[in-house]
């Protein structure tokens, strides 16, 4: 990978083979991942990689697809787990047009390090590159840093990919809420008035007090039953290098 790849990862106390199953079964693993809406294996002979397709609804009106192939290996003899896929989109609309990426699943203590790494290139030329580079791949590493933390609260907490989601827009709505009628004042002068004579203090404090909402809304940490990517560690702590895996891998068409 180069040293703009993306890196994600996070500690998940679950069974290794339960967060095997959760990331490499299609139907379950497009109800975590934020980044795919549609993920569905092609049919294969017995020892070949694992062709497939995906696509990602990017707008209700806009959906774009694209092609990979992947391979794991589930037996190693330090005791981890790897997948490699290669991808590309044909899609014209698709910043992305090709890539690949890894998994590794390293058991620790009580739990398992499951980590990625995966770079991509842009299309579109010198502007596609100033708009990866700006917008489209810090929104991928969030997303994806997003997607792992949804998946630990999963395995961790029994929490369902769509429970979570809720939770997440819930709060998200709350906080931007409070910020709106802290920032506009809006209904001030209604709760001024229900404090009759203490209103004039109130109204002394009122600033402050706002002020201190706004900072809870914008910096306080999320709720423990709600996704956040800041939870997951987005720089390795060795340097990070591809499987070997990946070079057995084809670039799909």
């Amino acid at each position: 990978m180069g040293r703009s790849g993306l890196y994600i990862e996070a500690r998940i106390r679950a069974d290794l083979d339960t967060l095997w199953a959760r990331t490499q079964e299609p139907s379950e693993h497009r109800r975590w991942d934020l980044r795919f809406t549609e993920i569905d294996y092609l049919p294969r002979e017995e020892g070949e990689p694992q062709h497939f397709r995906y696509a990602t609804r990017v707008l209700p009106f806009l959906t774009v697809a694209g092609t990979g192939v992947s391979a794991g290996e589930k037996e190693r003899p330090d005791g981890t787990r790897t997948s490699a896929l290669r991808f590309s989109s044909p899609h014209p609309l698709s910043l992305l047009a090709e890539g690949s990426g890894y998994w590794r699943y390293i058991p620790d203590g009580d739990g398992v390090r499951f980590l990625t790494g995966y770079d991509y290139r842009p299309r579109w030329g010198a502007l596609g590159a100033l708009a990866d580079r700006l917008l489209f791949r810090p929104l991928m590493g969030w997303a994806t840093a997003w997607s792992f933390d949804r998946l630990r609260l999963w395995l961790e907490q029994g929490i369902t990919p769509e429970r979570a989601r809720r939770n997440w827009l819930v709060e998200l709505t709350v906080r931007a809420l409070v910020i709106t009628f802290a920032c506009t004042g809006l209904g001030l002068e209604s709760v001024l008035r229900l404090l009759g004579p203490f209103a004039a203090s109130a109204a002394y404090l009122c600033p402050l007090l706002l002020a201190a909402a706004v900072c809870v809304a914008l910096f306080k940490s999320p709720l423990p039953t709600t996704p956040a990517a800041r939870r997951c560690q987005r720089q390795p702590l060795t340097g990070a290098r591809a499987p070997r895996l990946m070079r057995t891998l084809e670039n799909p068409r």
